[in-house]
Formats: C-alpha cells, sequence, structure tokens
C-alpha cells in the first residue's frame, strides 16, 4: 500500500466511523426536547376492556394481545408498557431499527478492533469482554474477517424496566462469513467461501431518567 494511499486512509476511515456513529444515535435514541406527557384520560379503554398495544410491529402485535380466554398481557407486552410508562417516547419500531444498526456496527467494530467506536456502543463489562478477545487476538498474530451477508430477522424477545433502566432483549439471525487468519494469511479458523447462520441474544439497556438517549449493549449470548 502506498504512502499517499494510506495518508488518504487515515482522514477518510475516522470521518466515516464518526458518520455512523452519529447516524446510529439518531436511529436508536433521540429526543426533540419538545415531548409532552400523556393525558392519563385521554383515548382511555372503555371500562374492563386492556387498552390497545401501541406500535408494536409484526409478530409483536400478536404478543400483546392476551390469552385466550383470559385478560393477561404478555410478559412481553407487559414489560414494553412499563418501559412506556418511564419514557412515553420509547417506540418498538425505532427501536428496532436502531438495536439492528448497533448490531452491524458492533460486529464490523469488533473484526476490525475499532475499541474506539465500541466503548460509545458497550457497557463497561461487554466492552472489557470484546477488548480481552481483541487484545488476544493482536498478541496471536491473528486478524479477523468479519462478512455480514445479511441479517435474516430481528426480534424483541424480552423487555422490561429495573430500576429505572429500560433493559430490551433482541435474538437476531444473520449470515455470516467469518475467517481467522494468521501473521502470514494463513487461514486458522473459518472458511472464506462459507456462509454460517448465526443466532444473536442481545440485551440493550438504557437508564430512562438520564437526557442521554443512547442505549449500550449490556450482555451478549451467541450460538451458530
Amino acid at each position: 500500500m502506498s504512502d499517499g494511499f494510506r495518508f488518504l486512509e487515515l482522514i477518510f476511515f475516522p470521518v466515516v466511523t464518526v458518520f455512523l456513529v452519529m447516524r446510529l444515535r439518531s436511529v436508536l435514541g433521540r429526543r426533540t426536547g419538545k415531548e409532552q406527557r400523556r393525558d392519563p384520560s385521554a383515548g382511555a379503554p372503555a371500562a374492563n376492556q386492556p387498552a390497545p398495544p401501541h406500535d408494536l410491529p409484526g409478530p409483536l402485535a400478536d404478543l400483546a394481545k392476551p390469552a385466550i380466554g383470559g385478560d393477561t398481557p404478555s410478559p412481553l407486552a407487559a414489560g414494553i408498557a412499563r418501559i412506556r410508562q418511564a419514557d412515553p417516547s420509547f417506540a418498538e419500531s425505532q427501536f428496532a431499527a436502531g438495536a439492528r444498526a448497533a448490531f452491524e456496527m458492533i460486529v464490523h467494530d469488533f473484526a476490525a478492533a475499532d475499541v474506539a467506536t465500541l466503548r460509545q456502543l458497550l457497557n463497561d463489562e461487554v466492552f472489557a469482554n470484546f477488548k480481552g478477545a481483541i487484545e488476544a487476538r493482536r498478541k496471536a498474530g491473528h486478524t479477523l474477517s468479519t462478512t455480514l451477508v445479511g441479517v435474516r430477522s430481528l426480534d424483541i424477545i424480552e423487555a422490561d424496566l429495573q430500576n429505572h433502566k429500560a433493559m430490551v432483549t433482541v435474538k437476531v439471525v444473520s449470515d455470516q462469513i467469518k475467517v481467522t487468519q494468521d501473521a502470514q494469511g494463513k487461514t486458522v479458523e473459518g472458511d472464506p467461501t462459507a456462509v454460517t447462520a448465526i443466532t444473536d441474544i442481545w440485551t440493550f439497556s438504557r437508564d430512562t431518567r438520564s437526557r442521554d438517549p443512547n442505549w449500550v449493549l449490556v450482555a451478549t449470548h451467541g450460538q451458530s
């Protein structure tokens, strides 16, 4: 690689990273400063009738429905209701879009060993785990290449409010190509021609009392 190209690279890629982080923040969480408290009596349901689910797209609408023969909402719908009570601006569709953007960015930045960007998206514990894995990879002289072929699905599977902290867990099914190479460029793990379906369970959190609208990744679990 020429010195001239590396100079352009040093300018271009940080600019792209800043743009992506700002774009992610715009979809994962943002307040306009114009939010209004809802009138508790406005749009109240008729007596003995459950309130209709708010902004529950696709399968989430079914999860919000009471069980047959009962009037108790699902645990997911109840958790979302508690989050929305603490933060009326919370919307599942907006959160899902932001979670997907965060997933794509974190997968890319972990492979690229971009700890600066990861620091902004992860809590202390998850960041320490990611950074430790990156450091171990560096000491071994290995590099990781991850190609995110596509995200098949992203579903909210759990939601709750714990001590003012909103906790939302998503299940992400994606197709990826992962290849680890040594310092000589020899493949030590993975197959550059094999696409693997991977299921990740990620939990995001946000303090509903904070003015910061951004969510951070607080727990991960994955399986191939």
